[in-house]
């Protein structure tokens, strides 16, 4: 059922064209779409290191390491069918992909599970909601208006950069050497590594693990 999604559930596949001479092709473009996430769970091939932009509707979400060049999501718990509601969109083009989560109930909607390559690197954007990020390493650029987010950093030596900050609630980051609490909280650290992670929340917990 997963390789049908990803050959034909509403998708264009843009291919490359034969160049004239003297002009280089076009790089080949990718655009899926499916609706009920329920009944049809997305998994389409991803090459590691590459830019993903996750854009998700207020709710529940797990992303974690897959075990290979993929990237699937699915709805889980115990409203899982409230997936059938829900729609989403990816895009795939040079180093860049971009998924897009719409749909759904505002309220008590399921739970999504989005398995990303290990090395990814990351920019996520959600309303509101939890959002557990384990396992994938890379560039983080994580925001969210209301929530709770718990990031696992891994070393944190393998940073270059990290900012982090909450407008209200708390700031854990064990890793890192910094628990704050309160209004308008941040921390920035500089190191050795080449990653670089910033995290924010408008109102909420954050936990850098």
């Amino acid at each position: 059922m997963r390789n049908t999604i990803a050959l034909f559930a509403s998708s264009v596949l843009v291919v490359m064209a034969a160049a004239l001479p003297g002009h280089p092709a076009p790089m080949p473009q990718t655009h899926l779409s499916i609706t009920d996430i329920y009944s049809h769970p997305f998994e389409v091939d991803l090459p590691y290191d590459q830019k993903l932009t996750l854009d998700l509707r207020s709710g529940d979400y797990r992303v974690s390491a897959s075990t290979g060049e993929k990237i699937s999501v699915r709805t889980t718990g115990d409203r899982a069918e409230k997936g059938r509601d829900m729609s989403l969109s990816f895009k795939h083009m040079n180093s860049h992909a971009e998924l897009q989560i719409t749909g759904g109930p505002t309220n008590n909607g399921p739970s999504v599970e989005i398995a990303v390559p290990k090395s990814s690197n990351l920019i996520v954007r959600m309303p509101f909601g939890d959002l557990n990020i384990e396992g994938v390493s890379g560039d983080k650029d994580v925001e969210m208006h209301a929530g709770d987010l718990n990031i696992e950093v891994g070393n944190p030596a393998d940073y270059a950069h990290v900012d982090a900050s909450v407008g209200a609630g708390d700031i854990s980051a064990g890793p890192f050497g910094e628990n704050k609490d309160g209004l308008f909280r941040s921390f920035e650290k500089s190191g050795p590594g080449r990653y670089r992670l910033h995290a924010h929340i408008g109102a909420g917990d954050l936990n850098l693990k």
